[in-house]
């Protein structure tokens, strides 16, 4: 499995028959990488995995899905307003289940945070509850993208029922956990291999580096990757 962090929580995930997206906010995003392309970060796209409707989440779904005619996996809400966007391929679920899409199957997981969008002007709009995603594929380690979340006890109803050992958390403070937080979620609930950061260095109101997390992190600080916008890690 290769991932690539494209700045805030937007991430692609290559697997031997498939390409993710999970939440694509490339347009807007200040810390998507400078000379990257939607076009590139999507190329070969065949799915979008979606935690939450937050304008900073959704992205760039509606063009690149209608460009590319890959399948968008959200909760039921963000599908129908998805569907009465133009984007036919979708695959709605919410939390409690998990779906087989063909190269992974997908489940959605609490998370401790709001959702809505305001799309092109339109005022607010609900999309549901937010969440947080499980990708597991054959083969593969399991991940977890938490979503925008802070922390909260059931998260160890997720490692046990998932056992993810990637694991993809926000750390930026103000709208997510912030670094202490955070580095209490990885180490009390879950037991991962592999974390990166996320959700933090894009705009200036949320923490910019994530020092402080690994630094929260002590003796397990060496499973954070912190990545560079752009760049991509074997896991």
């Amino acid at each position: 499995m290769k991932l690539t962090w494209f700045g805030h929580s937007a991430f692609r995930v290559d697997l031997n028959d498939a390409v993710v997206l999970i939440d694509p906010f490339f347009t807007g995003n200040p810390a998507f990488p400078a000379g990257a392309s939607v076009e590139a970060a999507s190329e070969g796209v065949t799915h979008i995995l979606l935690t939450h409707g937050h304008d900073d989440h959704i992205g760039d779904t509606i063009a690149i899905a209608t460009a590319s005619g890959a399948q968008v996996t959200a909760n039921y809400e963000i599908c129908m307003w998805l569907m009465s966007k133009g984007v036919a391929n979708i695959n709605p679920m919410n939390a409690g289940g998990m779906i087989d899409t063909g190269p992974f199957k997908v489940a959605l997981t609490p998370a401790v945070h709001s959702s809505a969008t305001s799309h092109a002007g339109e005022g607010l709009t609900y999309m549901g509850n937010p969440h947080g995603i499980v990708l597991a594929a054959p083969g593969e380690k399991v991940l977890l993208h938490m979503g925008d979340t802070d922390i909260f006890g059931d998260m160890a109803l997720i490692n046990e029922l998932y056992q993810p050992k990637i694991g993809l958390v926000p750390i930026g403070d103000r709208f997510t956990m912030g670094a202490r937080a955070a580095a209490l979620a990885c180490t009390r609930f879950f037991d991962f291999d592999t974390i990166i950061p996320c959700h933090y260095g894009s705009f200036p109101i949320i923490d910019a580096t994530a020092d402080a997390f690994v630094s929260a992190m002590g003796a397990k600080a060496g499973t954070v990757q912190v990545l560079v916008p752009g760049t991509a890690v074997v896991v």
